[in-house]
């Protein structure tokens, strides 16, 4: 049957319709809970904290181009391939397939070995590496314990999320827990025993002058150290420019 207007035939069977095309949906990011279930949906939210963790990962590769937050987000990466690797070894089912959506396997549960890897690393990150010189002790411990309980908390969560929802069990997401916690030990210990002192002469090179690669290993906080370092830069170009105005 021809068309009006100039446009050409098209042939009927090659225009794909719901009869003939299989819908998938992308497992990743599909987390159901029941309807009206609201703590089911609060962990159902719960579970989507890896996704912004990543996107937080990538913005700060971007912006801040630190030689150690590359190495922590490389992990995070090593730490998933690890978790694939086991899942297509084990070779578990999850505890139920609904409606079929759900068809990977889940031991060791990926959200939960994310989560506590991402935990453990940051908890070892700020007792070992993270450093506030010019804060009283008091102080210093109060915002190390909120963000390690914040960390904890969250991996926590995303954890029971998992067996709440039944994509998993206790003994899938207790493995993850295990398998993120050790790794994480393990990678930390690379990359401030061995990594981090190659660090100085990885900025020093050529290509990462020109991708503004930048070591702040030697700063004991670095949010500490840009703060007065942007808050001074900030005074000082405001009395350059008063000084104009007044010229």
């Amino acid at each position: 049957m021809a068309v009006s207007g100039g446009e050409k035939n098209i042939p009927s069977s090659n225009i794909p319709t719901d009869d003939r095309m299989e819908w998938v949906p992308l497992a990743l990011t599909l987390v159901e809970y029941p309807q009206g279930d609201w703590l089911g949906k609060m962990f159902a939210l719960a579970s989507l904290m890896p996704f912004g963790i990543i996107a937080g990962f990538v913005a700060l590769v971007l912006f801040r181009r630190d030689l150690h937050t590359i190495a922590f987000f490389i992990g995070t990466m090593v730490n998933e391939l690890i978790n694939l690797i086991l899942k297509h070894t084990i070779c578990e089912a999850r505890p139920m397939h609904r409606n079929g959506l759900y068809t990977e396997y889940g031991m060791p549960s990926s959200h939960s070995q994310f989560m506590w890897f991402f935990a453990v690393y940051v908890v070892f990150f700020v007792f070992i590496r993270l450093h506030h010189m010019n804060n009283s002790t008091v102080l210093e411990n109060v915002w190390k314990t909120a963000i390690i309980l914040s960390c904890i908390s969250m991996a926590t969560m995303v954890t029971v999320s998992r067996v709440y929802l039944q994509y998993h069990t206790w003994k899938q997401v207790l493995s993850g827990c295990l398998v993120g916690v050790i790794f994480a030990a393990i990678w930390f210990a690379v990359t401030h025993l061995f990594l981090t002192p190659l660090f100085p002469i990885v900025a020093s090179w050529r290509a990462s002058e020109f991708l503004m690669l930048r070591d702040t290993t030697l700063i004991p906080n670095v949010l500490w150290f840009e703060y007065t370092n942007s808050r001074q830069e900030s005074r000082a170009r405001g009395r350059k420019l008063v000084s104009m105005k007044s010229q």
